[in-house]
């Protein structure tokens, strides 16, 4: 089998996202920069369409920035303020819960790395590594539901779940591709690539695709 040029396949794809959503985690780190912002925009990102979150961590980050601020906010005003996000009864415990902890071990602070990152409650490695590259610019990749499955339709992986994705792209993906691959799989899964009828008539890297071409084998 041919191997696929992923080098090319990226670039393509990394000029083609400026015309496509940037998710929203992205979208913070861009405008802040700040890590605090960015995990807690993770966060609410966890099992919540992307449009949802956008709107609830623009009205939570008009109001609190910092742990300090969160923690200033009843628990009952904090759910009212991320609703509709899924589970904001739980993902407010867990934001009280790490903003206590951020101030009492870490002077205020997110940790910049994923040992420690991922003692925080409710912070997984797709979290703990969209922090470290989003919030720090450190090497790591950050594998959700779209990379996870656009890496194995393009057959670069051969795996059943994401954290084995993730140890299985470290060995594949050039180093220099760690830290943009998951804004430029999730915005690319989101338009073009998407689960359910994915949009391979328009994609720009159809040709280099094997799920593409199966399936233009099958129309024939």
């Amino acid at each position: 089998m041919k191997k696929f040029p992923i080098d090319e396949v990226l670039e393509i794809l990394q000029k083609e996202k400026e015309k496509w959503d940037a998710p929203i985690v992205t979208l913070v780190s861009k405008r802040t920069k700040d890590p605090f912002q960015i995990l807690v925009s993770t966060i609410l990102s966890l099992r919540t369409k992307d449009e949802v979150t956008a709107k609830a961590t623009e009205k939570l980050l008009s109001i609190a920035r910092t742990p300090e601020e969160i923690l200033k906010i009843p628990d009952e005003e904090l759910e009212k303020i991320i609703y509709p996000v899924g589970f904001y009864r739980n993902k407010t415990r867990t934001l009280k819960k790490i903003s206590k902890i951020l101030i009492e071990k870490y002077n205020g602070k997110v940790p910049d790395n994923l040992e420690e990152l991922l003692k925080l409650p409710g912070v997984g490695r797709k979290t703990a590594n969209l922090v470290l590259t989003e919030g720090f610019g450190k090497d790591a990749i950050c594998v959700d539901t779209h990379v996870h499955r656009i890496s194995n339709r393009w057959g670069i992986v051969k795996t059943k779940t994401p954290e084995q994705t993730e140890f299985q792209l470290m060995k594949v993906l050039p180093k220099k591709w760690w830290k943009d691959y998951n804004s430029i799989l999730v915005a690319f899964g989101q338009t073009i690539c998407k689960p359910v009828g994915p949009k391979c008539e328009i994609c720009p890297i159809k040709k280099y695709c094997p799920y593409a071409n199966k399936r233009k084998n099958k129309k024939k």
